[in-house]
This record gives structure tokens, C-alpha cells and sequence, in this order.
């Protein structure tokens, strides 16, 4: 199809705020200024949080961003059949209002991110092609803390999952992160997976002259910096000169006790908070490791693969698989397996030939994550439909 041919699609997602410095705002934000500003989409977002915040991420303004100002952050705080109540409420004033817009805007693509509208989206008669979009794996959908789950919460997480999985079903397109996670909605005969795009074109590539491991994530149990902590231990040991810088948000304070309690030398690992400069932090180190008990596809792995970085990653459910090959550009180790997690390190870290032909190999495949790749399979989606 040459360039005067494509459609220009009218398309609304719909997600609950963009003031908050995650990872989804980050995505959606990415894809939507790429479809407006390279594409000429007619984009709208729709919001039920966050009215008169500032935006975390920057939006063209070609984008039109509508917030219903619902408020279901306020049920944060109340007790729960108080809960119960006020959900049902800003439920129906929801449904009524989205109705509303998407009735009046007309779009081609409505694009839920699998939030509360999952419920009624495609009851919605606007005409649109309904997609549900999912940031996660299935099986850490909704997924409890460890230690913090009773039978209750498992028969809800159960009845919850069926109700989700009927939703599902009436969607035209379930787009999910990776070929891996596809395999998981054995249910469904809709599913299709897209990457998500790496966040930045890198100014260069690391040299991978520093002796430094870089790790990034939130301080929760998700992303397993226990694990990392007690590998590091070995690890230090037998690289006197080498060095772990940790980046993230969150509470660090149960970690850096850890690392205390395990008698790490604090010189050498750096348990840092987030930094806006995180490219820098990548170019200045020389393997990345991925400790994740499980993960959706980690933003920072595509990120440090874009850099060059040779990436030592537990095999946790979903996303190094589709990233890396083992011994090719990284190493998949068994997850959890603290032991495998430091040997691993040790060979990349005492190999300058082993981190060269990784780096090489892992530019390679970073390019197919770049934006201009991953937009071109979004139009593929909405073309079919």
C-alpha cells in the first residue's frame, strides 16, 4: 500500500491517567505521538484519574486527551463495603459518560487498556472495533503479593478471571506482549501479540569498558532485587573490581538492610533511586541483569538492549524469551535459581570477547522493538480489522 494510500484512523484509548511515571503511560504515550505526528491518526485519549495533573510523559498536541473525572482513586480509602458502593456508582457514571464520547466522536478503533470499561466496552454500539490491550502475563494478571493471599482472595482471583475471560472473548483484537504469553488464553480465538517499543533511540552505544552490572526496576518483590542481592554476594567476591548500581522507585530501604545482613560492600553496590538520566547510566555500564520473578516485557530490558548491553536475565514468565537467545546475545537462566543467576554473571563479566559478540548481537535485535517497527505491525492490526 503506497503512503497516499493509508487510512487514516480515528482512534481512542481509553486508560485510567498519564500523570503517573510508569511504564503503560509511558508506552501509550510513545504510540500515540508516533500515530498522530508519523501517521496523521486522529488520536484521542480518555482519562477517569488525574484531572488538572500534569501529564508524566510528553503528548503531541495533535492528541486530544478527555478526562471524565471520575475519581475511582477515592475509593482508595474507604472501608470496604463504603468500596462496594462507591465503585457501583462511579461505575454507572463511567458508562454513561464513555458512552457518551464515543458516541459523539465516532472512532474507527476504540483501544481499552484492560481497566474497569473491560466490563461494558463492547456493549458500547458506537460502530468502533473494540481491542483490549494487556501489559502484563496472564498468569500475574491481578497478581497478589507473596505472603499476602488466602483462599478468599483465590476463589476471587478465580471467578474475577472467568468474568474477564467472557469480556474477552467479545473484543475483536486481544493484543498481548509477547509470543510466550499468547500461548497462556488457551480460551481465546482473538489473540495476537505486539511488542512494546523501546523507549528512546540511544545517542551511542556502550563501550562495555566499565567493570559495572546495571540493574533497573521498582523495589518490589516482582523484580526480585532479593534474588540479585544474594547472586551479587557470590559475585563480588570473585570480582573484586567490578561494581552493582541498581536504579528504581519504591521503598529501598528493606534492600539496602539486606544487603547489610549479607555483608555486601556497600562501595561496590549502589541501591539507587530513579534517575532521569538512565541512558547515561546504561552507556556507562557493561551487563544488565534481570532478577524479575516475572515480569509483562520489562521497558528497561528493551532499553538496555538498545544500548548494547549484554543481558544476563532469569527465564521468568513473560519476555526475556522473546528478547534474548541463550548464549547468543544474553544468558537465560532458570528463575529463581540464585547459584545460575551468579555463575552467569561471572562468565559475562569475565569474558570482554563473550560481552563484545553479545552486544553485537543483541543491536540487532533491539531494532525490531524500535518504534518505527512496532507501529507498522499496530497499522497491520487496525488495516485487518
Amino acid at each position: 500500500m503506497n503512503s497516499g494510500m493509508v487510512k487514516k484512523f480515528k482512534i481512542v484509548y481509553l486508560t485510567p491517567a498519564l500523570y503517573m511515571a510508569g511504564g503503560v503511560e509511558r508506552v501509550l504515550t510513545i504510540k500515540a505521538n508516533y500515530f498522530a505526528e508519523q501517521l496523521g491518526y486522529d488520536v484521542t485519549i480518555i482519562l477517569t484519574e488525574g484531572k488538572g495533573k500534569p501529564l508524566a510523559y510528553p503528548l503531541s498536541d495533535k492528541i486530544k486527551v478527555i478526562n471524565l473525572n471520575i475519581n475511582f482513586e477515592e475509593m482508595w480509602e474507604c472501608s470496604f463495603l463504603k468500596k462496594v458502593l462507591l465503585y457501583l456508582r462511579k461505575q454507572r457514571a463511567y458508562k454513561r459518560k464513555l458512552k457518551a464520547e464515543l458516541m459523539r466522536i465516532r472512532p474507527d478503533i476504540t483501544d481499552s487498556l484492560l481497566r474497569r470499561e473491560i466490563n461494558f466496552i463492547t456493549k458500547i454500539k458506537d460502530g468502533s472495533k473494540k481491542i483490549g490491550e494487556i501489559h502484563v502475563n496472564r498468569a500475574n494478571y491481578r497478581n497478589f503479593e507473596a505472603n499476602d493471599t488466602n483462599w478468599l482472595k483465590e476463589l476471587f482471583a478465580k471467578c474475577w478471571m472467568r468474568n474477564l475471560i467472557a469480556h474477552l472473548k467479545q473484543l475483536d483484537r486481544f493484543v498481548v506482549l509477547t509470543e510466550e504469553d499468547k500461548t497462556a488464553w488457551t480460551e481465546l480465538n482473538n489473540v495476537v501479540a505486539i511488542h512494546n517499543p523501546v523507549s528512546f533511540k540511544p545517542v551511542s552505544i556502550s563501550p562495555l569498558k566499565e567493570k559495572r552490572v546495571i540493574a533497573v526496576g521498582r523495589y518490589v518483590y516482582q523484580k526480585g532485587f532479593d534474588l540479585l542481592l544474594r547472586a551479587w554476594k557470590k559475585v563480588e567476591q570473585q570480582c573484586p573490581d567490578w561494581e552493582l548500581a541498581v536504579y528504581g522507585d519504591g521503598d529501598r530501604s528493606a534492600y539496602e538492610q539486606m544487603a547489610e545482613e549479607l555483608g555486601i560492600d556497600g562501595c561496590r553496590c549502589h541501591l539507587n533511586a530513579p534517575t532521569n538520566q538512565i541512558q547515561k547510566e546504561y552507556l556507562n555500564s557493561s551487563v544488565f541483569a534481570v532478577s524479575s520473578r516475572f515480569e509483562g516485557l520489562s521497558m528497561a530490558l528493551l532499553e538496555a538492549a538498545a544500548c548494547g548491553l549484554p543481558i544476563v536475565s532469569f527465564a521468568c514468565p513473560c519476555g526475556p524469551r522473546d528478547l534474548i537467545t541463550d548464549g547468543v546475545d544474553g544468558l537465560l537462566v532458570e528463575k529463581e535459581n540464585v547459584d545460575a543467576l551468579a555463575d552467569s554473571l561471572l562468565q559475562v563479566m569475565n569474558s570482554p570477547e563473550i560481552r563484545e559478540s553479545m552486544s553485537s548481537a543483541i543491536l540487532k535485535k533491539a531494532e525490531l522493538f524500535q518504534i518505527d517497527h512496532i507501529a507498522m505491525q499496530w497499522q497491520q492490526l487496525f488495516e485487518s480489522l
